[in-house]
């Protein structure tokens, strides 16, 4: 019996390693124009939710002109008003993002879930921030922007360049233009 146990162990290894595991996930679908303006603008509202939530977030209410270090280098400006409604769960802004080669990058499992983007260029924000599910977020989101670097995984360039941005945001779904295109994202 002792003779087939080196043998046995072989091809216990031998099955576990043709086992790995699995075969190998399909490939993202190619992300056309109308997706990468989306993963263009989820990348901009993500990195203004940042950008809120490093400087503004659980400050009491008042108006601000607060100044950050962008994460990926450069750098942004908040500026404006917030007022919380406590019965509600909700904050209402009025407020200004100012980006100066404001870098993000997000990588994620999902391919329209990453980008490596910078944003430069002026962004207005008007509306109600949920802050308890018993509150939905409705914003405003109007401006001009350059936005470059690259969206989706594998990763595919892109070039905004002094863009409009004219956004809607109604709970997690984010719709409107980028460029004069229609686009839209989920959060």
């Amino acid at each position: 019996m002792s003779r087939w146990k080196p043998i046995v162990v072989l091809l216990a290894a031998g099955v576990c390693t043709a086992c790995g595991d699995g075969p190998a996930p399909p490939p993202p679908p190619p992300c056309d124009e109308a997706c990468r303006d989306g993963v263009a603008l989820k990348g901009m509202r993500e990195t203004m939710k940042l950008v809120f939530n490093l400087t503004l977030q659980g400050k009491p209410v008042g108006t601000y002109d607060v100044p950050i270090d962008c994460i990926e280098g450069g750098s942004a400006r908040i500026s404006g008003t917030a007022t919380s409604n406590a019965v509600q769960g909700a904050t209402e802004v009025d407020l200004t993002y100012v980006f100066d080669r404001c870098g993000y990058l997000q990588k994620d499992d999902d391919a329209d879930d990453s980008y490596s983007l910078t944003l430069t260029g002026t962004v207005t924000q008007r509306g109600t921030l949920a802050v308890q599910p018993s509150a939905t977020t409705a914003l405003v989101m109007k401006g001009t922007l350059s936005i470059t670097g690259t969206v989706y995984d594998p990763p595919e360039a892109y070039d905004a360049i002094d863009c409009p941005v004219d956004v809607l945001q109604n709970g997690n779904r984010l719709g409107g233009r980028i460029c004069t295109r229609e686009a839209g994202a989920d959060l």
